[in-house]
């Protein structure tokens, strides 16, 4: 293996809200320049110079044009922040120029384009990351260490939801020029699925000794998003007047009467189930859910032969550990024991990250994803969340559209691996690996 980059020279592609925010936290980890930025809004380009010129001393290349960009090079890697329908495509040509992609969240428009990420790696040898944060938070790499230290035993069912109220967000979506409304408006499926599946995914091996068989998927009617348009609304969710108010291409309405999506037909129903049956025989169920008065609720539950962990509301249950049958106790002091030593390690600068940037930040996670991925630009090696990891986890929106379309019915999940899945080589230890907890990296 050569020896590590000090630097890395990033460029940005996508300067909204969370293009930003990612920025900013990519800076945050050591050995990082960005060195190129590019969107379609020329506003968003003199906002990302305003913000970069507290954070960075060299000289930062603009564009407009993602391919004038990658074509001109000067990168090694390249974070991948523009609207869902843009990931692949985007990502597959900087693959192909030979950059390193990290690539933001959301679900794949079809499997062709799964296939085309797939592809664009085993032909360049050039690596992509899914930057999906979920699995770096810190209560889900505790929950890591405890399935791979086999405290639940061998695991039968998990469960996640993507469940909290995005009305504003999503029904100010012209307004706001924000990526959700179109797909709200013109697709039923399972939308951003990541963030439930990423986690339970490690949990469970996918592609590496399990894969996901069939998914099947209902959806409900749609009632959140008409009653949002069609009501009158004096204010509006802090978060999204606040924190996004840099977004608006004018002020606010201060009433929704006469708004023209008032009667338009939504197709994304307001709460959609998926089940996966996966080759070990688990069962996976994931929820979305954004479009009704609701606060937030992650739904999280890891259920094996030896006891069951709740995340909402906290709660744990270990056969042999409890002295009273059939009763639930507090997570708090099994979380406390059994703490990933990544994020002891990386505690600290995860909460300046969060706190200095002033974007938020997950609570530190999207920090830990950034250092993870950073890392493995300096090294040269394959990301923790690789192509067929990506492929896999964003492949659940198309074919929940088709399950949905046909009332519910399987569909077949590919195998992005080719058969690779059921025998693959380990990784070489990684501190940020999450295939298993790598002791020996940590000091």
């Amino acid at each position: 293996m050569s020896k590590p980059k000090e630097t890395v020279r990033v460029g940005v592609v996508g300067l909204g809200h969370r293009g930003i925010w990612s920025m900013l936290t990519c800076l945050a980890v050591p050995g990082v320049e960005i060195v190129a930025i590019c969107d379609i809004y020329e506003d968003r380009i003199a906002k990302g110079l305003e913000v970069l010129k507290d954070h960075t001393s060299n000289t930062v290349e603009t564009y407009t044009c993602y391919r004038t960009m990658i074509k001109r090079g000067g990168m090694d890697a390249l974070l991948v922040l523009t609207n869902w329908q843009t990931h692949i495509k985007i990502s597959v040509e900087a693959m192909r120029a030979g950059i390193y992609v990290g690539m933001e969240v959301g679900g794949a428009s079809s499997i062709e384009e799964c296939w085309r990420l797939v592809r664009a790696y085993e032909e360049t040898g050039v690596h992509c990351m899914l930057l999906e944060n979920a699995n770096y938070s810190r209560i889900n790499l505790t929950i890591l260490r405890m399935v791979k230290e086999n405290l639940f035993g061998e695991l039968v069912y998990l469960s996640g939801s993507y469940q909290h109220d995005l009305r504003d967000e999503i029904g100010l979506g012209r307004e706001i020029r924000h990526y959700r409304f179109p797909h709200f408006v013109k697709r039923n499926g399972e939308l951003y699925p990541t963030h439930e599946i990423g986690p339970i995914a490690k949990h469970l091996g996918i592609n590496r000794g399990n894969r996901f068989l069939t998914l099947s998927a209902v959806a409900s009617k749609t009632r959140g998003l008409p009653a949002y348009f069609a009501k009158d609304r004096k204010a509006y969710n802090s978060w999204v007047k606040d924190s996004l108010a840099d977004k608006y291409n004018g002020p606010l309405p201060e009433t929704q009467k006469n708004y023209d999506m008032i009667g338009q037909p939504i197709a994304c129903g307001d709460i959609v189930s998926t089940t996966i049956r996966c080759a070990g025989g688990e069962i996976i169920n994931i929820i979305h859910d954004c479009t009704l008065p609701r606060p937030r609720y992650a739904n999280q539950r890891v259920q094996g032969t030896k006891g069951i962990w709740m995340g909402d509301p906290g709660t744990i249950y270990f056969e042999d550990s409890h002295d009273t049958f059939d009763k639930w106790e507090s997570d708090e002091k099994w979380l406390k024991k059994y703490e990933h030593p990544l994020w002891t390690e990386t505690e600290k600068a995860a909460a300046e990250a969060n706190h200095d940037k002033g974007f938020g930040g997950h609570g530190g996670t999207d920090y830990v994803v950034m250092a993870a991925f950073i890392d493995a630009v300096k090294r040269g090696i394959k990301p923790p969340i690789d192509v067929y990891d990506t492929s896999a986890w964003m492949a659940i929106t198309c074919l929940s559209e088709d399950s949905i379309a046909m009332g519910g019915t399987p569909v077949a999940f590919p195998d992005f691996t080719n058969g690779l899945w059921i025998d693959r080589e380990p990784e070489p230890a990684n501190k940020y690996s999450l295939d298993d907890v790598c002791w020996e990296c940590f000091k």
